[in-house]
C-alpha cells in the first residue's frame, strides 16, 4: 500500500481516533461531575466516533488489497460498505441520545455546573478543526468512508454547540430550566439523524454502482477522442470501486482497419485514459466500425 492515497485517509482517521478517545473521557467526566447529560451524550457520540473510525481504517485497508482469484475487480467495495456501517452507527448513537434525553427530561435533577461551558467551547473548536482536516483529506483522495468519518466530527461539534446553548439557558434561567441541556441534546440528536441519512445515501449509491461525477466521464471522452484513429465514441460507463475507477467504453474506428490495427488503437486509448490524473485502474474497450 506504499504511496497509495488510502494511506492519507488512514493517517487522518487514526488521528481522529486518538482525539475522540481523549474527548470522550474528558466529556464523560465533565458531564458526570458537572451534572450535564448533554455532555454525557456528547461523550457517547465521541465514543461511537472511535468505533466508527476503526471501521473506516479497516475498510480502507481491505479496499486497497490487490485483486485475487475470488475478487477479480479488487476489494474496493469495502470502502463504501465501511461508510454505510459508520452512517448506521451514527444513527444508532443518535437514537441512544434521544432515549436517554427523554429520560433525563422527565427526571428532576440539578442544573449543570458552569465549568462545563468551558469544556464545551474547547470541544467545539477541536472537533470543527478535526472535521476540516479530515474532510480535506477525503476530498483529496475521493473517499466516501473518510468523508463520512469527517462528518462524524462535525456532528460531534454540533452536539457540543447545542449542549453549550442548553447549559447556558439552564444556568441563566435558574429554577425550572434545569432540563434545558437535555432538550439541547434531543435537538442535536435530530441533526445527527439527518446527517446519518445524508451520509448513508452516497455510500449506498456507490455500492450499487451509481455513476460518479459527470466530469469524470467528460474527461475520459475528451482523452479518448484525442487518440489517433478514434473517429467517435459511443457508450461510456464509469463506476467507482473504493478509491479507484473502472471504465467501459465503446470506440468507433474506420471499419476497413484490420483487427490488429483496431486492437492497437484500443490499447492506445486505454493507456491514455489510465494515464489521466484521476485514479482509473482499468478500461474495457469495445471497438465498433464507423457507420456509413
Amino acid at each position: 500500500m506504499t504511496n497509495h492515497p488510502a494511506e492519507k485517509g488512514i493517517r487522518s482517521t487514526i488521528i481522529g481516533i486518538f482525539v475522540n478517545a481523549g474527548l470522550a473521557l474528558i466529556k464523560g467526566l465533565a458531564g458526570y461531575f458537572g451534572n450535564s447529560y448533554a455532555l454525557i451524550a456528547d461523550a457517547i457520540e465521541s465514543s461511537s466516533d472511535v468505533i466508527s473510525s476503526l471501521i473506516v481504517v479497516s475498510g480502507l485497508r481491505i479496499a486497497v488489497k490487490p485483486r485475487d482469484e475470488d475478487h477479480p475487480y479488487g476489494h474496493g467495495k469495502a470502502e463504501p460498505i465501511a461508510a454505510m456501517i459508520v452512517a448506521l452507527s451514527l444513527f444508532a448513537a443518535a437514537v441512544t441520545i434521544v432515549v436517554q434525553s427523554i429520560h433525563e427530561i422527565i427526571t428532576p435533577h440539578h442544573a449543570p455546573a458552569p465549568f462545563t461551558l468551558l469544556v464545551l467551547i474547547a470541544v467545539v473548536i477541536t472537533k470543527e478543526t478535526l472535521f476540516r482536516f479530515v474532510f480535506r483529506v477525503s476530498e483529496d483522495i475521493q473517499s466516501t468512508a473518510v468523508r463520512t468519518d469527517a462528518w462524524h466530527h462535525r456532528s460531534d461539534a454540533i452536539t457540543s454547540a447545542a449542549a453549550f446553548v442548553g447549559i447556558s439557558i439552564a444556568l441563566i434561567g435558574g429554577a425550572g430550566f434545569e432540563s434545558a441541556d437535555d432538550w439541547a441534546a434531543l435537538f442535536a440528536s435530530a441533526i445527527i439523524i439527518y446527517n446519518a441519512h445524508a451520509l448513508f445515501r452516497p455510500a449506498l449509491d456507490e455500492v450499487m454502482d451509481a455513476a460518479p461525477s459527470s466530469a469524470i466521464e467528460e474527461q475520459v471522452r475528451a482523452t479518448a477522442l484525442a487518440v489517433s484513429g478514434v473517429i467517435a465514441l459511443d457508450k461510456c460507463y464509469v463506476r467507482k470501486m473504493g478509491l479507484d475507477y473502472f471504465v467501459d467504453l465503446h470506440v468507433v474506428v474506420n471499419g476497413n482497419l484490420s483487427v490488429r490495427e483496431g486492437h492497437l488503437i484500443s490499447h492506445n486509448v486505454k493507456d491514455a485514459i489510465c494515464g489521466m490524473n484521476i485514479r482509473i485502474i482499468d478500461v474495457l474497450i469495445h471497438i465498433e466500425p464507423e457507420s456509413f
